[in-house]
């Protein structure tokens, strides 16, 4: 049974037991999960049963499980918590886990629950929530292993023997030198497979890329991608040691990524709720309603000024859509590929001008053909060799007009620090209409004038 449908089944048998007040039943099926599991059940109900659900959670688990649910939905469940209960849910959480919910709280929560931890706790959670939670620093967890240079890796190890478990995700111990400044990494292989008597100084790697806490989450994600690490240490501008960062903090970051660039093309957010109450969810996206409201009447304002032209003509009425269809798909094509080039850091201004050329190229004979094709089907439909070329001559000016847009925009708005993935869709289609009814009928008014 795949992924999906196994979700599925399990929603089904959990509203079945909501339905029917089995809640012995739904405490036994929701423990019996992960806590991704869980909070993607959690999701999937309206906002009334997440508060009975999470109830019935464990608060063995039940941090782990609001580290993966939404802003809005965590919101809904701390609203009836107090404070100790809250702590106890959270105590568990490593730091960048927990400062990564604290960030979502209303600030007097997120105060109480501060002054509720140890001054240890408190310390380590305050370094991070120094950080945007979209830099290397938010990202970090403050709990590491520290070693200097100039002791044996048989001290070491007797070390490491003192704790009860090791930090999740531990692939190297952290070097650093007397001001906590990290200086090489020691492999727990090389740990484990060489002499006790070396020292560490002799067995640690020194050219390791450091990550500074002021670093973009993005950057971060493409370190990890380009070295395959799993982990990675974390430093301030003086190159003292913070924390480090874990390859699943990275995964995180992808998952948040590629949502949010699916979520933008529709102008929402990505932390948007599909259960979202209904005045919410209208209120939200009436602003993007709106703004394509706006576009769409200064496309037909340009359709308005051929009026005369379109009472002499009716095929021009009805034709003029597909050119700016045409238009328009092409150029989110273009447009969809350079967000995504842009996205991996393989397309910026240092290589747009090949980018353009090589688009402009894909235009033109796009253009060639579906002009040929378009101009010719409506030709036999209207049975007028005018009209024909009137639309394949509008559609190769919008092919390529669509392409050359569709690969500049994106870079131009990113320069303007505006995210393509949320605007560049609607000013696009607003170019590719204008352009596409200004050259159908213009060209057509002055064949028919």
């Amino acid at each position: 049974m795949s992924v999906a449908k196994e979700a599925q089944t399990r929603l089904h048998q959990l509203n079945k037991a909501l339905e029917s007040g089995t809640f012995i039943k739904i405490r036994h099926m929701l423990n019996g999960m992960s806590p991704a599991e869980i909070a993607h059940l959690i999701e999937s109900v309206p906002p009334n049963a997440r508060l009975i659900l999470w109830r019935l959670v464990s608060n063995e688990f039940g941090g782990e499980v609001l580290q993966y649910l939404n802003e809005e939905t965590i919101n809904q469940i701390v609203k009836g918590m107090d404070t100790d209960e809250l702590t106890t849910v959270l105590e568990k959480l490593d730091t960048d886990d927990l400062a990564d919910i604290l960030q979502t709280l209303p600030k007097a929560v997120t105060k109480q629950v501060l002054n509720s931890l140890d001054s240890l706790n408190r310390k380590r959670i305050e370094v991070v929530l120094n950080y945007p939670n979209d830099t290397a620093g938010g990202l970090m967890n403050t709990d590491t292993i520290t070693v200097r240079p100039n002791i044996t890796l048989d001290v070491v190890q007797r070390y490491l023997r003192r704790y009860k478990e090791i930090p999740d995700m531990t692939d190297n111990i952290l070097v650093v030198n007397r001001k906590d400044q990290f200086i090489g990494i020691l492999p727990l292989t090389k740990l484990l497979l060489n002499e006790p008597s070396m020292t560490v100084r002799e067995a640690m790697i020194t050219d390791v890329e450091s990550i500074p806490a002021s670093m973009h989450q993005n950057n971060v994600a493409k370190i990890f991608e380009y070295h395959d690490l799993i982990s990675a240490p974390v430093v301030d501008d003086n190159q003292v040691l913070l924390g480090r960062i874990t390859i699943d903090d990275v995964v995180d970051v992808i998952r948040e990524d590629a949502q949010h660039s699916i979520m933008s093309m529709a102008g929402l957010n990505e932390e948007e709720d599909i259960f979202a109450p209904i005045f919410t969810a209208t209120r939200r996206r009436s602003v993007w309603l709106g703004i394509n409201a706006l576009t769409a009447f200064i496309a037909a304002s340009v359709m308005g000024l051929f009026s005369a032209t379109i009472e002499k003509v009716v095929a021009l009425a009805i034709l003029s859509p597909i050119v700016a269809s045409m238009g328009g798909i092409a150029g989110n094509q273009t447009l969809t590929l350079v967000i995504r080039g842009m996205a991996v850091g393989h397309v910026g201004f240092a290589n747009a001008r090949v980018l353009l050329r090589r688009e402009v190229g894909v235009g033109i004979l796009n253009g060639m053909i579906w002009a040929t094709i378009i101009g010719s089907a409506a030709s036999l439909w209207w049975q007028e060799i005018s009209i024909g070329l009137i639309i394949a001559a509008a559609t190769l000016i919008n092919l390529i007009v669509a392409a050359v847009c569709g690969a500049s925009l994106p870079l131009i708005l990113n320069r303007l620090r505006i995210d393509p993935a949320i605007s560049g869709g609607v000013i696009l289609t607003t170019v590719t209409d204008v352009v596409g009814f200004a050259s159908f009928l213009g060209l057509a008014t002055l064949v028919y004038r």
